[in-house]
């Protein structure tokens, strides 16, 4: 099917009546889930869903949260073309921030505006993209380091290729007096003097074209501030953070001017779409993992997405009364390894993993009231903690609305695509 996201979905009674209300965005009541569980009732596990209606209200709502800025839809968080397409098609959305460049250049088929968000040294790639006049129009590259450009003319030299489109990626992580850094580790080029350094030497350089400026707060938009436990810290420092970074950014992009015209100043993501809109410095946003709103996204004050991404696993012992054992669930996410990367069991209400085995590859025992509920061929419902790297995991995405299986689309995976 062809997933238009401003078009009514065929569902349930119930699923239209809650859809139509926009005081219930989170959708992850009893009424929505025991919907989803008979909606895929016919499907065998591992069964990987997206609810439509609530992917609906997500992408609607990153609108309004981004008050009229563009949105760049970040592809890493959705690996999924029909979806990425489904978004880029409503009104308030531009371009794609894609995270490999032979993901950029499959993508160049047939989307003309894609930025790079990490630096590449792919040299295969590298060739592909100086070979091909339409695909060096249409991506730009990302650096942070004049050594990135010296591994684009050892692939193609200037005189011998299209020009290439770049843009700088700037720390936009907060040097607290005291306190040191927070933040991500990324660019090593962080005030408007280091900044504007490198954009001197890029434009110095024949066979490449300065365009754009990207800054992402990770401390700000990847950080929850309600999640009960050091919220009042959380908040003091995206409050500083935030005001340092808006005087700073601001300077870096004044410099940037004097030195080439930038199209696009690009920042932010999911969870700081309000404070980086608001930068009069900022023509775009970018955001990704809010539209299929993985776990991890619950804990902000600001906005509260609906799960609109989640899988479902069938039960296939029951060791205990008490425990259910599902087929497989180790599906963890990047990053710290903690607890917060586990998938999340959401339906039936009750369940939690085992301290000693958590999610596991081949098994997951649940432990809880609702698991003696359960019988064996039952599904338990999981959200992942990351909206995208669930894709990795399927080949497919069935596509649900209230109580009926309404498509499917397929993943990056499904599309035989293994990018990173």
């Amino acid at each position: 099917m062809s997933l238009d996201l401003l078009a009514p979905t065929p569902a349930s009674a119930a699923a239209r009546a809650a859809s139509a209300t926009a005081a219930e965005p989170r959708r992850d009541t009893a009424t929505s889930w025991r919907e989803r569980t008979a909606a895929i009732a016919g499907l065998d596990g591992p069964v990987a869903a997206i609810d439509i209606d609530a992917l609906r209200y997500n992408a609607l709502d990153l609108v309004v949260r981004s008050s009229g800025v563009p949105i760049r839809v970040a592809s890493k968080s959705i690996r999924v073309r029909e979806v990425l397409d489904a978004a880029l098609a409503l009104p308030g959305y531009r371009g794609i921030l894609a995270f490999t460049l032979p993901e950029a250049l499959w993508l160049a088929e047939t989307h003309d505006d894609i930025v790079l968000g990490y630096p590449t040294v792919d040299r295969a790639a590298l060739a592909a993209l100086a070979a091909d006049a339409q695909a060096a129009s249409r991506i730009t590259l990302m650096v942070d380091d004049l050594a990135q450009l010296d591994v684009v003319d050892a692939v193609a030299a200037p005189a011998s290729r299209a020009e290439i489109r770049v843009a700088i990626h700037a720390d936009a992580s907060w040097r607290a007096p005291v306190l040191g850094h927070i933040g991500v580790r990324r660019s090593p080029v962080h005030d408007a003097a280091e900044v504007a350094r490198l954009a001197r030497g890029i434009a110095h350089r024949p066979g490449f074209r300065l365009v754009g400026l990207m800054m992402y707060e990770a401390q700000i938009a990847g950080q929850p501030d309600d999640t009960g436990s050091g919220d009042a810290v959380i908040r003091w420092m995206q409050r500083r953070s935030g005001q340092e970074l808006l005087d700073r950014r601001g300077a870096i992009v004044a410099a940037l001017r004097d030195i080439a015209p930038l199209e696009f100043v690009n920042g932010g993501g999911t969870g700081s779409l309000e404070s980086t809109a608001s930068d009069l410095a900022v023509t775009e946003t970018t955001a990704g993992s809010g539209l299929l709103a993985g776990h991890l996204f619950d804990g902000y004050r600001a906005f509260t997405p609906a799960p609109a991404a989640a899988f479902a696993l069938d039960v296939v012992r029951k060791p205990t009364p008490d425990i259910a054992t599902v087929l497989g669930g180790g599906w963890i996410a990047s990053g710290p390894a903690v607890a917060s990367r586990q998938p999340l069991p959401v339906w039936p209400q009750g369940l939690h993993t085992l301290g000693r085995e958590g999610a596991g590859e081949v098994q997951t025992p649940l432990q809880g009231e609702a698991a003696r509920g359960l019988r064996v061929g039952d599904k338990v419902w999981f959200r992942h903690a990351k909206s995208g790297e669930l894709a990795e995991r399927v080949d497919r995405y069935h596509l649900t609305s209230g109580d009926r299986l309404v498509g499917e689309a397929a993943t990056y995976r499904g599309e035989g695509k293994a990018f990173l």
